[in-house]
């Protein structure tokens, strides 16, 4: 249970903000009571455009991604940083990307048609998926995708027989399951022996497929993947990674006499969802990866690799916030105190699934202290449609604007029509400025494909 929070805090520059912590995005200040993001009050942006409403400050997402890209740049002479775009997507978040010098990491067709759809650069887009339909290889292969991320030997064959249909010779990654126990919650572990993704190295069929990939016609393997793992604050098992793939890579040196171009670590690094997190900065963290890959190297003899790593979480969860309307305060006496708001588990289903922690403030009250303990409630016909479970908030009264930070992760491309609720409309804010870059979706459009 969250602790009330009431504190605000004069910075050097004039602004006020909020004793949240790494949870609010960099631009966010208070002023006259109002929240501010990107110098835009979240209350008069709610009441033209409706909630619930998703808001991404573009300063703070461009600013982590040029910290992804000088930070791994000073610690390391050849690397490359992959927007992984399961996170968030849509086509203005892919233009900046690429205006950023982001790599792209897509995980279907419809991925890679949006990033089609904004000319992002095929050469630096790699396509992942433990399932990659025949329709979604053929239209990676025929883009020109630079890298295909193989999970499975039935995969191998696949883009194989597509390459060579298309005159083509396709580089390709194998994704290695690297047994390293990530600590983190058991639906966003990757790298352990029991998942579904990537070739195991249980019984070293992960170092015997490497022969099957070099004797097939059409590919070229050029290098290995993993991923431990989502939301990771421990920076020691990037290293255990780090590790386990040095040695493996050594060893296909050895028996294979292959040595590789890429070596992609992957994303995973955790961010803050709650004022008392602590996650590594994105510093420590391409300092640790990079360290750990060069030591790892001069043990093991071996070339440097370029370096690659796909955060995602980490470059937009923080950047983005959720806007909504009290419409209904409900009080069971020694039990609990509901606040409904208009969304919930359509726009942000991490609570349900996770038992996900989030900050909330009401953003026409932003001065005032966070002094009772409530669950933000949704308004969908399930029990367990909730965005905050007992957390802080201050007295919330009917057309009150509540702003729960950090959801600008993992909410909006996983969310939902359920109760025929539209899709909200995503605004970027920047210097003062408000832009619609997804209009909200229409009872019209939920309704345009029936026939």
């Amino acid at each position: 249970m969250s602790l009330p929070k009431s504190d605000l805090t004069k910075q050097a520059d004039g602004r006020t903000t909020m004793e949240l912590g790494p949870v609010l995005p960099k631009t966010a200040d208070v002023r006259d009571g109002h929240l501010f993001i990107g110098g835009v009050d979240m209350v008069e942006l709610a009441r033209e455009q409706g909630t619930a409403l998703y808001v991404f400050d573009e300063a703070d997402l461009r600013d982590r991604m040029r910290q992804y890209r000088e930070s791994f740049a000073a610690n390391y002479p050849n690397a490359g940083v992959l927007y992984a775009s399961k996170a968030f997507l849509n086509k203005e978040v892919l233009r900046i990307a690429n205006e950023e010098g982001m790599f792209l990491d897509v995980s279907g067709g419809g991925e890679l048609a949006c990033a089609q759809a904004v000319g992002f650069p095929m050469e630096r887009v790699f396509m992942h998926g433990n399932y990659k339909t025949e329709a979604e290889l053929r239209e990676a292969i025929s883009a020109g995708v630079g890298r295909i991320v193989l999970d499975t030997r039935l995969e191998l064959a696949r883009v194989s027989r597509i390459a060579g249909e298309l005159g083509v010779v396709q580089k390709v990654l194998m994704r290695i399951t690297p047994g390293v126990e990530a600590d983190t919650h058991e639906y966003i572990k990757t790298g352990c022996e029991d998942s579904k993704f990537g070739f195991t190295m249980l019984d070293d069929f992960a170092f015997k497929c490497v022969g099957d990939v070099l004797g097939t016609p059409n590919v070229d393997l050029v290098g290995f993947h993993c991923h431990i793992g989502s939301q990771i604050f421990a920076l020691h098992s990037f290293v255990e990674a780090v590790q386990v793939m040095a040695k493996f890579v050594a060893r296909v040196r050895d028996e294979y006499g292959l040595y590789v171009e890429d070596l992609d670590m992957g994303g995973g690094l955790g961010v803050a969802y709650l004022a008392d997190d602590k996650p590594s900065s994105i510093a420590e963290f391409a300092e640790c990866t990079a360290n750990a890959v060069m030591e790892a190297s001069l043990e093991y003899g071996l070339p440097l690799p370029r370096l690659l790593v796909e955060p995602g979480r980490s470059l937009v969860a923080n950047a983005g916030v959720t806007l909504y309307t009290v419409g209904v305060m409900k009080t069971l006496p020694n039990i609990r105190k509901y606040v409904a708001i208009d969304g919930g588990m359509s726009d942000n289903v991490r609570t349900a699934l996770y038992h996900a922690d989030y900050e909330a403030t009401i953003a026409n009250k932003a001065d005032q202290p966070r002094t009772e303990i409530v669950t933000l409630c949704g308004k969908h016909c399930e029990s367990g449609d909730a965005v905050v479970l007992d957390g802080s908030l201050q007295h919330a009264d009917l057309d009150d604007i509540v702003c729960v930070f950090a959801t600008g992760a993992y909410c909006y491309t996983m969310s939902s029509t359920y109760n025929g609720q539209p899709h909200p409309a995503i605004v970027f804010v920047r210097d003062g400025q408000a832009r619609v870059v997804t209009r909200r979706e229409t009872y019209e459009d939920l309704m345009a494909r029936d026939v």
